[in-house]
């Protein structure tokens, strides 16, 4: 069942995927958090384990950046793999001026500036939201585990590097902070019938001039990826 993107065989793949965008911090999550994690995929260095956490299977895989390539990915473990729930763990700029540095937003909607609902076709503006399954589960764990977390609306930006310097803009609307590809996760899942969950750190603050280092992204950021395992629990 190898795809051009994913070399996993048929049951390689767990039914709940954890998406962190880099690739190393799906390494990090196997090495820490898992027992006895198998790789499964290491195609253009995208890797992909499975292993357990608690005795449950769960597979922990990059998406890149950017809704092209979770879009690509997601899709495939939601169609080719029988993958069916996709948690994305990943880093996110605040917009909200609640939203600080290292709180963790849970994106139970996703607004974006991209063109990926296009495909579709629909006679209108579709708001890609998250699957109540996974959102309320995941809220239950960040309560119980204590941490400092938001939820609400998210930006799903295809520019990293905004010309229009438009976050003033979204910040008025309510958006909690900004990333590039739980929008296309939430709709990939809402057309493969299966559920997704955007669980974001946020790691740096463009409104206030903060952020973290490239290694603290990629290692420290433990609350996501424990709220992430433990809704994992939750579903299974």
């Amino acid at each position: 069942m190898p795809t051009p993107h994913n070399n996993a065989k048929k049951g390689d793949i767990a039914r709940t995927v954890l998406m962190p965008g880099d690739p190393l911090r799906a390494k990090f999550i196997a090495e820490n958090y898992l027992d006895d994690p198998v790789c499964y995929n290491e195609v253009r260095g995208m890797l992909g384990f499975t292993g357990t956490y608690k005795g449950v299977p769960v597979s922990v895989q990059g998406s890149g950046m950017g809704m092209p390539s979770i879009g690509i990915y997601s899709w495939e473990l939601f169609s080719e793999y029988g993958v069916e729930n996709i948690i994305r763990v990943g880093t996110a700029g605040s917009i909200a001026d609640n939203v600080e540095l290292r709180d963790v937003v849970i994106g139970m909607s996703a607004s974006t500036n991209s063109a990926y609902a296009s495909q579709y076709r629909l006679p209108g503006t579709y708001a890609p939201t998250a699957s109540w399954k996974l959102l309320s589960a995941a809220v239950k764990s960040a309560v119980e585990k204590g941490s400092s977390f938001h939820v609400g609306n998210i930006l799903s930006s295809d520019t990293f590097y905004d010309d229009a310097n438009s976050l003033a803009d979204w910040q008025k609307m309510g958006v909690l902070a900004i990333e590039m590809e739980a929008a296309a996760l939430y709709m990939n899942a809402a057309r493969a019938g299966k559920n997704a969950l955007c669980i974001l750190t946020v790691s740096d603050c463009p409104l206030k001039g903060l952020s973290t280092t490239a290694e603290e992204r990629q290692t420290t950021f433990r609350d996501m990826m424990e709220i992430a395992l433990e809704t994992v629990i939750k579903v299974k």
